[in-house]
């Protein structure tokens, strides 16, 4: 045992252990703590915390990737291989700025899809896809500044009252071209494709409607026609109900009438006979 001086000593000598075992304890559980509280970075992605960015470019996705920080600003998902964006996609990430989903093969949008972002989303980026339609439920109320270029879009009513609502970004509003688009009267078939010379196919968009084109005045212009065609039909096939349903009648009532003549005219008895020549 030690005493006094000696004692001292041995305190000293097992001090720089203890302080060491102390420092590993809080060491784990302040790296338990973090672990908690900061979400890790999807597989396949880069996730930079200081500037709260995402980068998930050439990534090989098939899908919005699950695991994204809350926390997130900007998200980075070009160049992959991504067809649809469900609802619930980002629902999480109310504190983004920025989303980058171009170079993709989305060819479809959920109903509000993109109705999550919040109010401080800047850049939506849906440039190089394969979306033909879309429309503003699709989109809910984002402000943010928008590519749409490079897509093979219809044009009709519903795009066109989606440019009306969209922030579009100013430098590619011109890349937004109709590869098909809705006929006018008398055109045939309702769509188009770029083989046929429909006057619409390869224009931009938002040229046509500064020049006066209106898709949703022929969309109701063609209602119209439809509406007109239906009732014609109706009309016809009731007509048609009735002019049989008459001769039908008179076939019946012929057929009964040559009936009753086919019967025999009844004859007078015996009896009535001898009574009339006795009363005579």
């Amino acid at each position: 045992m030690c005493s006094g001086r000696c004692e001292e000593r041995c305190t000293s000598a097992r001090r720089p252990g203890a302080d060491l075992q102390t420092w590993l304890y809080v060491s784990l559980f302040f790296s338990s703590l973090w672990g908690q509280v900061s979400p890790q970075c999807p597989d396949s992605c880069q996730c930079a915390r200081d500037t709260a960015t995402v980068h998930c470019t050439d990534a090989g996705l098939l899908e919005i990737p699950e695991g994204i920080p809350p926390e997130t600003i900007s998200l980075h998902l070009e160049r992959n291989f991504i067809r649809n964006i469900p609802e619930s996609a980002f629902s999480t990430l109310v504190h983004l700025r920025d989303l980058y989903l171009s170079h993709n093969r989305i060819d479809s949008l959920s109903s509000g899809a993109l109705r999550h972002l919040g109010p401080e989303l800047r850049l939506l980026d849906l440039s190089h896809n394969q979306l033909k339609q879309a429309s503003r439920e699709e989109f809910g109320a984002t402000r943010a500044k928008t590519r749409l270029y490079h897509n093979p879009w219809h044009c009709d009513c519903t795009l066109q009252e989606l440019m009306e609502t969209l922030n579009l970004e100013p430098e590619t509003v011109n890349g937004i071209i109709c590869e098909s688009s809705v006929r006018g009267m008398g055109e045939g078939s309702r769509w188009e494709d770029l083989g046929s010379q429909g006057e619409h196919v390869g224009q931009p968009l938002v040229k046509l409607l500064d020049s006066g084109v209106n898709f949703c005045s022929l969309q109701r212009k063609t209602t119209d026609v439809a509406m007109l065609v239906t009732m014609f039909v109706w009309f016809f096939m009731v007509i048609v109900y009735v002019v049989y349903y008459v001769r039908q009648n008179q076939a019946e009532a012929r057929r009964h009438l040559e009936y009753l003549k086919s019967l025999p005219s009844p004859r007078k008895t015996p009896t009535e006979t001898d009574t009339l020549s006795t009363g005579f």
